[in-house]
């Protein structure tokens, strides 16, 4: 018998192997045509504390994470208790027969004899996996190739052994669990996470400089170009402090360099002086804050939507900004690369607001097509005039010329005071007033290039589900579900909140009954912008701020509530 769709949770603690098997299967899931969308739940320990590595795999389009487990491979005995309440009617446990299933039906493996030493455990796990999902031997053996193929013939023979004699123990052992549906044939595809996909739209994008201080969960924004921006002459600076790596980053963009900055909010919130720095420099550079749980340390591996009036309003005085928030991984490339375009042409601060769930899950996306990204905005390289040059010349769209120091003849001057139009300190009150407005005449600008919210679902509905972010794919998973039911559901996605353009929205909005605000935190943080911007007030919130992501059954159930 085969199904449309798994849900399977590779549980354990770190060290003992379980993303290298979940990565292995969902690469080759990828490979052999299948949908796959890859959620991760880990502690802030090197080794021990509890971790899964979630994969929903089917033959349809994937949008959002899910709850109801249909296979369990537990790694440790933590897991059995965590997460058996979740099984799925005729759900499968699959765990060491030295373990306790705990009265769930379980298939009691003996990895002891199939895997001669506990670190090919998790091979063996890929095969009793393999075989329960109805995937081929040969698929088994070219995911061990791949994944250890480097390491050297010894390596890859004892790997396949093991592999062989745990797919064939599945093969009589394994009972009548549901196969996959097979799989059609489709284009290669990239399996990438958000923070890969973001550095990826940065380097599309033409960025040359990287500074950062490590911070889960934007770490690997930097360590994907430390990977693969080398080849591109990107350099990447990790630096001593949160402060130093915006400072860096601001003075590696006045020397001409475009620049990314990626942080969490912690480390955000230490970079705030630098934030209103590059206000009043009218400097271009590009701030990843993904989201993790506060305040302070808080849940540092977890995820929320919590940081979105720290980002809004960080850095003193009053100058524009722009911020992204990627609903999808395709959306972490586009927007990063809109990002980088938007910084430079408005010379001002731009961030792209992520999550610890959008940062970490994979999916198998489809090639980006560079060839059909536009062209972005650069500084002013003419150094024509150079003798009457002024970086800060008053303009009707407060927009001056941008040059580069060393690239001519022209002075550029920048400080973090007020100053006249060729870039020296004053305090002439007309001059002040001058300035202020012409950095935020800007904003009139960015609110023309708003992106406007994504509408799924039902025409003219009766329930509006209004997200932002990486809710979108949970929201628009509840909606289908409800719609299938009778209901007349839509989701309304914001994957810009900063400046918003009430006119692309405000229509709808207006005509549906019931409004409900779905965001990861507790204050509806959103809710509260959008009321402040257009006076109008979502009718419900449903908020979630226990640091797991948002999933279709989740909100389907608040909405009952």
């Amino acid at each position: 018998m085969s199904i449309q769709s798994k849900h399977i949770v590779i549980g354990g603690a770190a060290g003992q192997g379980l993303v290298t098997v979940g990565q292995m299967l969902s690469k080759g899931l990828i490979r052999a045509g299948y949908e796959v969308l890859v959620t991760q739940d880990y502690m802030s320990r090197v080794r021990g504390g509890h971790n899964t590595y979630n994969i929903r795999t089917g033959v349809r389009p994937l949008t959002g994470p899910t709850e109801a487990i249909d296979i369990l491979v537990a790694l440790n005995q933590e897991t059995v208790g965590l997460h058996k309440a979740a099984m799925a009617q005729g759900g499968m446990l699959i765990l060491d027969e030295a373990l306790d299933p705990e009265d769930v039906p379980a298939l009691r493996v003996p990895f002891s004899s199939l895997a001669p030493k506990a670190v090919y455990q998790n091979v063996a796990a890929l095969g009793i996996l393999c075989s329960a999902l109805g995937l081929s031997k040969d698929f088994a053996t070219q995911l061990v190739h791949d994944n250890f193929g480097k390491k050297g013939e010894a390596v890859v023979g004892q790997n396949l052994q093991v592999l062989d004699d745990a797919y064939a123990w599945g093969q009589t052992h394994g009972g009548a669990c549901e196969k996959l549906v097979p799989a059609g044939q489709k284009q290669p595809r990239m399996f990438i996470n958000g923070n890969e996909s973001i550095a990826l739209g940065a380097l599309a994008a033409g960025v040359k400089f990287c500074s950062f201080y490590p911070m889960t969960p934007a770490t690997s924004v930097a360590q994907s170009l430390i990977t693969h921006g080398r080849k591109m002459g990107v350099f990447v600076e990790q630096v001593e402090d949160e402060i130093a790596a915006l400072n860096m980053g601001l003075g590696a963009s006045y020397a001409g360099a475009p620049t990314l900055v990626p942080t969490s909010g912690g480390g955000f919130a230490l970079m705030t002086e630098a934030v209103s720095l590059a206000g009043v420099m009218e400097q271009p550079v590009v701030i990843v804050v993904a989201q993790r749980p506060g305040p302070a340390t808080g849940l540092p591996t977890r995820t929320e939507q919590a940081d979105l009036n720290l980002v809004l309003y960080a850095g003193h005085g009053e100058f524009p900004r722009v911020i992204f928030a990627p609903g999808t991984i395709e959306e972490c490339f586009h927007l990063t690369h809109k990002a980088f375009d938007v910084s430079e042409k408005y010379q001002s601060p731009v961030f792209v607001l992520t999550d610890q769930e959008l940062a970490d899950r994979y999916m198998g996306v489809e090639p980006f097509d560079l060839g059909a990204l536009p062209p972005v905005a650069g500084p002013d390289l003419s150094d024509t005039g150079a003798e009457s040059y002024k970086r800060y010349t008053l303009t009707k769209d407060g927009i001056s010329p941008r040059r580069i120091p060393g690239y001519g003849k022209s002075i550029v001057l920048a400080d973090c005071h007020e100053h006249t139009e060729d870039g020296h300190i004053t305090e002439d009150i007309n001059t002040r007033i001058a300035m202020n407005d012409k950095r935020m005449i800007k904003e009139e600008g960015m609110r023309t290039e708003v992106v406007a919210p994504k509408f799924f679902g039902a025409d003219k509905p009766d329930t509006l589900l209004l997200c932002w972010g990486s809710t979108e794919g949970a929201a628009r998973e509840a909606a289908d579900m409800l719609n299938g039911q009778g209901r007349r559901v839509g989701v309304l996605s914001f994957s810009q909140l900063w400046p918003l353009a009430p006119e692309q929205f405000m229509p709808l909005l207006e005509s549906v009954s019931d409004v409900v605000c779905v965001e990861g935190n507790r204050t509806a943080q959103f809710a509260r912008l959008l009321r402040q911007e257009t006076g109008f007030k979502p009718h419900r919130t449903l908020l979630r701020y226990d640091g797991r992501p948002f999933t279709a059954s989740y909100i389907i159930g608040k909405l009952a509530e």
